[in-house]
């Protein structure tokens, strides 16, 4: 597959990401790594990571999924240098003190997390280092609703741009993104930088996928207006769209590894609400209907989505990367994207 540019930086990915979200808590060490071995022969030389991570949050294993990426670049010399490597720091707290103290994403913060992802990575530099969720107050996660009450926001997009200016003038960060955000926000980081001569954001990591595309509503002409790369995430919506909990739900014995049913936090989030299973087991028909298995359908449309610069793929197991790289090169035919298309007319977003 060809490479396609990140916004307006010189960095260069594949269209699929691997995302490591679940190395340290679902994947053991051993196989994580034979997943970011097999994933770069399959020739992906992206690969997306957190200092949150694994997932779900737990301050056990708060920065196992950098460390175990970091053994495993340590244990291969020259593999630094084929890769793209992208990290994530944590945004305002959401009830995890062990990732960070008090309110608010301060330019100290910053710096601190990106040189501890850089110690455990083991490498020298992060080739795209994004800001988590944002420090101001906005709906997200499953919230669809801006309260302007439940402002907490300590530190401007200002003073939080000049954060990453030193870190990429040190030499530790190539380019900077964001994750999680809205219009607004991608507008004002781009607008700061160009008006003070600071880091300007290559990218925004979104949830996009078929029962959750809120970033359709305004989001998308942004991106594209602005010149600011989607890197979309979590496309099977948490497993929803690979049709494993269409028959028994999230308590059918044969489901009981996948992460909406091990996991009761995750049972109370927004890829396990009743209307978002509900409408995955219409968009998963509709793709059997199609002679397609859900899995395929719904990479696809992602993989082909004029929005998507790369889609970040999370798996358990090689056969799952195997099942979501052999979705590459599908095109869905018109029909079936208009049927798509109504179904969410009808059911709108019910895990945005």
């Amino acid at each position: 597959m060809q490479t396609v540019q990140l916004g307006q930086s010189d960095l260069r990915v594949t269209p699929i990401c691997l995302g490591t979200m679940t190395f340290g808590e679902q994947v053991n060490e051993q196989d994580a790594h034979a997943i970011l071995d097999r994933a770069l022969e399959c020739g992906i030389n992206f690969i997306d990571t957190a200092e949150m991570y694994s997932v779900p949050p737990r301050a056990e294993t708060y920065g196992s999924t950098e460390s175990i990426i970091g053994r495993w670049l340590a244990a291969r010399p020259g593999m630094r240098e084929r890769i793209v490597l992208a990290s994530k720091v944590a945004g305002p707290s959401r009830g995890m003190p062990w990732v960070r103290a008090g309110e608010g994403l301060t330019g100290a913060d910053i710096i601190a997390s990106c040189e501890a992802s850089l110690r455990r990575l083991k490498t020298d530099v992060i080739d795209l280092y994004q800001i988590h969720w944002p420090e101001r107050h906005v709906p997200s996660f499953g919230e669809i609703y801006f309260r302007p009450e439940r402002e907490t926001s300590k530190t401007s997009i200002h003073d939080q741009l000049q954060a990453m200016q030193k870190l990429v003038r040190d030499g530790k960060v190539r380019f900077i993104g964001l994750s999680n955000e809205t219009p607004y926000g991608v507008h004002e980081f781009v607008r700061v930088a160009e008006q003070f001569e600071l880091p300007r954001i290559a990218t925004v990591q979104n949830p996009y996928a078929l029962t959750s595309r809120a970033l359709d509503n305004g989001l998308d002409e942004t991106m594209h207006r602005l010149g600011v790369s989607l890197l979309a995430y979590s496309p099977l919506a948490f497993g929803a769209l690979t049709g494993k909990y269409d028959a028994g739900g999230l308590d059918a014995a044969e489901v009981r590894e996948g992460r909406l049913a091990k996991f009761e936090r995750m049972r109370g989030q927004r890829w396990a609400r009743r209307e978002a299973l509900d409408a995955a087991r219409r968009y998963n028909a509709l793709a059997r209907e199609h002679g397609l298995t859900p899995t395929r359908m719904a990479l696809a449309w992602c993989y082909t989505n004029w929005r998507v610069a790369s889609t970040i793929i999370g798996v358990t197991s090689l056969a799952q990367l195997e099942e979501d790289l052999q979705a590459w090169g599908t095109l869905l035919p018109p029909e079936l994207l208009a049927a798509i298309d109504q179904v969410r007319w009808e059911l709108r977003d019910p895990a945005a």
